[in-house]
């Protein structure tokens, strides 16, 4: 079951700190890179490692995500690069699929808001095979009849269930009514009707049109050396062929930006529960604002010990699970907050987060939160980068955002210079206050009264059809 998706945030956060944190701040947080440009323009990064006997690859491609499809044609970026893996010119899904099996190894497509992205890791001894398997998905997809079916019914089956499981459906709900008609509205499993109105043909027009290797930047980091690694890559991924036909506009419009309060209600009759995704602008990728933000939300809401689950879990029991999170792209970004409660609760634990928000932009956090909110970034960050996969992710994020591979100690070494006053101006920013979305499934019975005294709620009916 997918969810509504948000691009990882470059400078991704973490768990706790642990004594070794000055010793891990050490050094640069990613060595440099080796950059490989093969014949068709295509931009590799390569890292050395051989501590272990295994190799990660990692691809981008700029423009293939959902935010690039037509709108009639509602998911058929993340459909596109599943049936990508599930069989080539060569091999059908189930031939691919033993293939990786035998050699023990992971390869995978998926489509995020911006752009397709190209997973794969194996044993260094089998890695020429799989950017074999990888390059024939990419080059010569199969696109069956059959494989599309079989895909087409996993999700439509996905969308119906999700109307069942109140926690999956505010997300899609919220994601239409902050987005609405805006690309970043499309939901990453497209909808019933637009799914039923996919062909093999319009699945193979967007990858021709979006799968273009001037568009991708790629990374490997793992036990292979430049001198066999430079052959390889043009014999696999050098098969990829730039097409005549201009690329796609791939920017996206700018996000829309709310403007008062859009208040969404969805009736689930059944529901015990009601639950809850608010949300309001955040920053785009690279903004100056990155590491207070960062320390903030770790404050407020991103970590067990965080305003949010303090208040409404450990003191008041209201929940098993709340948090506030962002979302950045680079056109943009979002700022969220989302949990759940009992039905006749939901006006309660409203009231506390709307309470906190006031408090967080009003008085902003002290010295020791602050210092807290430091030394937690500083130890978790580092083991976050430890993999040869979590470094090719990184090179590749990286470079398409066009930020430098010495992002990362930018980042830990402003964090370790925050003060107060950073985490205070963030929070005014970013925290939602006067204009924002919120979006609740539940009851509309019990709750509707308790949710009243936030103005006027538009009222959906969870069996209607769509989000």
């Amino acid at each position: 079951m997918r969810r509504f998706r948000r691009a990882a945030p470059v400078l991704a956060l973490l768990v706790a700190i642990g004594p070794a944190a000055g010793r891990l701040l050490a050094g640069p947080q990613l060595p440099s890179p080796a950059k490989i440009v093969l014949r068709n323009g295509l931009t590799i990064y390569h890292l050395r490692s051989a501590d272990v006997p295994l190799v990660s690859f990692r691809m981008l491609i700029g423009g293939a995500g959902s935010a690039a499809e037509p709108a009639a044609a509602e998911g058929v970026a993340d459909l596109a690069a599943t049936l990508l893996t599930k069989g080539t010119s060569k091999m059908d899904a189930n031939a691919v699929a033993e293939a990786l099996d035998f050699m023990g190894a992971t390869f995978g497509i998926g489509a995020a808001e911006e752009y397709a992205q190209v997973y794969g890791d194996s044993l260094a001894q089998h890695f020429p095979r799989l950017l074999e398997i990888a390059a024939d998905a990419l080059v010569e997809p199969a696109f069956a009849p059959a494989e599309l079916e079989k895909e087409r019914a996993l999700r439509i089956d996905g969308l119906k269930a999700a109307k069942d499981n109140p926690g999956a459906a505010v997300r899609y709900y919220f994601q239409k009514a902050y987005f609405g008609a805006h690309p970043m509205g499309h939901l990453a499993d497209g909808t019933e009707a637009s799914l039923e109105k996919m062909t093999v043909g319009t699945v193979e027009g967007f990858y021709r049109a979006h799968y273009r290797p001037d568009r991708a930047i790629a990374a490997v980091v793992g036990d292979i050396d430049a001198a066999a690694l430079k052959p390889l890559l043009e014999r696999t991924l050098g098969r990829m062929v730039r097409p005549a036909a201009a690329a796609p506009d791939a920017a996206i419009p700018s996000l829309p930006r709310p403007s008062g309060k859009t208040l969404v209600l969805v009736d689930k009759p059944d529901a015990t529960q009601a639950y809850f995704v608010l949300g309001a602008p955040g920053f785009a990728m690279g903004d100056k604002i990155t590491a207070a933000a960062s320390a903030m939300n770790t404050l407020f809401g991103g970590r067990f010990t965080s305003w949010l689950n303090t208040e409404l879990r450990i003191k008041r029991g209201l929940t098993y699970g709340v948090r506030s999170s962002a979302g950045n792209w680079a056109v943009g970004g979002l700022t969220s907050i989302s949990s759940y409660t009992k039905n006749d609760k939901i006006g309660e634990m409203l009231d506390i987060v709307f309470g906190l928000l006031r408090k967080a932009r009003s008085e902003g956090f002290g010295a020791e939160e602050t210092e807290s909110a430091r030394n937690y970034i500083l130890g978790q960050f580092p083991p976050s980068l430890q993999t040869n996969g979590s470094k090719a992710g990184a090179y590749v994020r990286l470079a398409f955002y066009k930020r430098g591979f010495d992002e990362y100690d930018r980042y830990l070494d402003e964090i370790g210079r925050l003060q107060p006053a950073a985490l205070k101006a963030a929070a005014e920013r970013l925290l939602p206050q006067d204009d924002y979305v919120l979006v609740v499934v539940g009851k509309a019975a019990e709750i509707r009264p308790l949710l009243a005294k936030y103005g006027a709620w538009r009222e959906k009916t969870i069996s209607d059809p769509g989000f």
